[in-house]
């Protein structure tokens, strides 16, 4: 099965661990500490991650660490723009309605 970038954060436990790796790269036991789970649940959303290509795992000795691949995430931004640039346009003409609400209060 294919994976992309869109069922990477479809999850909230996996929009949390891209969240922790955006400071450095953690190893599997550290991102574990910060849930409520078992290891083993932790890294299941780690894999996913991994085949959805939004992370990388290197492997050092018995250790297995996980790095952040914030390039494969700029879709997400792609996708989004031109959502941001309607959401933009809205807020300015409230901005401006309020101002002339404000102005006609003035006089």
């Amino acid at each position: 099965m294919r994976r992309d970038v869109f069922q990477a954060i479809a999850d909230p436990t996996r929009r949390d661990i891209l969240l922790l790796l955006t400071k450095d790269r953690k190893n599997l036991n550290t991102l574990a500490e910060h849930f409520n789970m078992s290891r083993q649940a932790v890294s299941l959303h780690v894999k996913y991650l991994s085949e959805c290509g939004v992370i990388t795992i290197q492997k050092e000795g018995r250790e297995r660490y996980c790095n952040l691949e914030a390039k494969k995430l700029a879709e997400i931004e792609d996708w989004l723009n031109p959502f941001k640039a309607l959401w933009e346009a809205r807020l300015d003409r409230l901005d401006n309605y309020l101002n002339e609400l404000q102005g006609k209060q003035k006089k």
